[in-house]
């Protein structure tokens, strides 16, 4: 069986329809249901909505991990971290975003790196050569970078860069 849960159409026209059931709207007479009728229409909305009630109590105490202090979805969110103008599009989303830790653990991820990166590209900004080397090799790391955070915002996987990726992590879990 396919499970994938963005899929064109859903599983229920490839499996086998279910039993026939005892209507006794219509007597003594077995109706067969239709996938139509047993399954809900698939998912319109990419990004999953999981939703947990703070003290079980109502709806007032509700908190979503998916939920975002800026309104945008969270994978646009984590990406924008990367693509707007690194590293301080990592600050500012750091300022302006206080709901989602995923958010936060990208633009805290995205500060940390492209400061180091800026630093490197000053250490060898007197070659013309390595800049443009270096130049070309953060294009292909925010690019790495944008695809991972987008591709993890459903399962809100953390894809963490080798040394600076674990501090993120620990000054996320320190705030």
């Amino acid at each position: 069986m396919d499970f994938a849960p963005y899929q064109s159409s859903p599983p229920e026209h490839t499996r086998a329809f279910s039993p026939r059931v005892y209507s006794p709207a219509t007597g003594n007479q077995y109706q067969h249901r239709t996938p139509s009728q047993v399954s809900p229409p698939p998912l319109q909305h990419p990004q999953p909505q999981r939703v947990w009630t703070g003290d079980g109590v109502g709806r007032e105490g509700m908190v979503s991990e998916f939920d975002t202090s800026l309104g945008l979805r969270l994978d646009y969110e984590a990406c924008l971290a990367y693509l707007a103008l690194p590293p301080l599009g990592g600050i500012l989303l750091l300022i302006l975003e206080r709901k989602s830790d995923y958010v936060r653990f990208h633009a805290w991820q995205s500060s940390l790196l492209f400061t180091a990166l800026f630093v490197v590209h000053l250490l060898f900004s007197w070659s013309t050569f390595l800049s443009w080397v270096f130049f070309l090799g953060d294009l292909v790391l925010i690019g790495w970078l944008v695809l991972n955070a987008y591709r993890d915002a459903d399962t809100l996987d953390r894809y963490e860069v080798p040394i600076i990726g674990p501090i993120a992590s620990r000054i996320l879990d320190d705030e």
